[in-house]
């Protein structure tokens, strides 16, 4: 059952919203408008046998599950491997893939295919900080794990990649990682501190990593 804000979804309610004004967030229940990839995201974060309540809030949370999805696909580029895998990374990576064929053949919960790719996600940030280490073949496992699920089976792909735009501000943040690294090694930590609170003020995020800084949205 489809409700808004708690409230079963119907015209004689005034609580309808179709598919095109979710895009555009033009009605009154809305606070912005939500990409498709965001609405699909939403409702496989919900069994397909349960209620779906939509709300801005909710859409809101979504949103933001869909971009750490996003960035943890984008991180793995970011991995370097080593000669051999962490003892747990070696097991975690063969566990994976199981893990999620289970739940999907458990009367297809998508909920928990999504939470064993944030937990993916997870071990992804903890390569990027070289907190554990992982060989090139199961990194590439991992990666085609994540994708597969991601992208392939649950139809969720990164809309906000636009080509140009995205390599031209690559450019430019690369640009002010430099300056913010410039003033860190010149111990200036607060040029070095700005630059960081104003970008996450921006809605950028700066990671410190023993490779150095990177950034996400």
């Amino acid at each position: 059952m489809i409700t808004i804000n708690g409230q079963k979804m119907g015209k004689s309610y005034n609580n309808f919203i179709t598919l095109d004004q979710f895009f555009k967030g033009e009605h009154e229940l809305l606070t912005k408008p939500f990409s498709p990839m965001t609405i699909r995201f939403f409702i496989l974060s919900a069994h397909y046998r349960g209620t779906v309540d939509f709300s801005s809030e909710a859409l809101e949370a979504a949103e933001k599950g869909l971009a750490r999805l996003m960035n943890g696909l984008k991180d793995l580029k970011r991995i370097q491997p080593a000669k051999g895998s962490s003892p747990e990374i070696t097991a975690y990576v063969k566990e994976l893939s199981n893990k999620l064929y289970a739940a999907m053949n458990d009367d297809m919960q998508t909920p928990i295919v999504i939470s064993e790719l944030f937990e993916a996600c997870h071990q992804v940030n903890l390569l990027v900080d070289r907190k554990a280490k992982i060989s090139a073949e199961d990194l590439q496992t991992l990666s085609q794990t994540m994708h597969l699920w991601t992208e392939d089976i649950l139809g969720l792909i990164n809309t906000n990649d636009n080509g140009g735009e995205n390599k031209a501000l690559d450019k430019v943040m690369q640009m002010v990682l430099d300056i913010r690294a410039k003033a860190k090694a010149e111990k200036d930590w607060a040029t070095s501190d700005k630059i960081r609170d104003d970008l996450n003020e921006a809605g950028i995020i700066i990671k410190d990593t023993p490779d150095g800084a990177i950034w996400e949205i």
